[in-house]
């Protein structure tokens, strides 16, 4: 029998705590700046690439905004800080890994 992981009790082959840990590392920001001719936009970094478009098309539907994404940085058009992170925790992404 091989090695069994300290933390959950399963053998090293199956255990999946580091990629869990990768996971959970993952912080997403969310904060405002100004653009061009002072209108506001809302910034969200950290969403993953794959899921970058799908977010974006759902945060924009869902807000009634423009914006695009792009570089793993979602742009929207308008000060939607606190929407943008009720959004994201009903999306499924945890709620403690959103910084404002």
């Amino acid at each position: 029998m091989g090695e069994i992981c300290p933390k959950c009790g399963l053998p090293k082959e199956i255990c999946a705590c580091e990629a869990l840990e990768r996971e959970g590392a993952k912080r997403i920001k969310i904060y405002n700046t100004k653009k061009k001719f002072g209108k506001l936009v809302t910034i969200i970094e950290g969403v993953e690439e794959g899921e970058l478009t799908k977010t974006a098309k759902e945060l924009k539907r869902t807000l009634a905004c423009g914006g695009s994404s792009k570089e793993g940085i979602i742009v929207l058009q308008g000060e939607h800080r606190d929407k943008a992170k009720q959004l994201l925790v009903k999306m499924g992404y945890l709620e403690n890994s959103i910084d404002v």
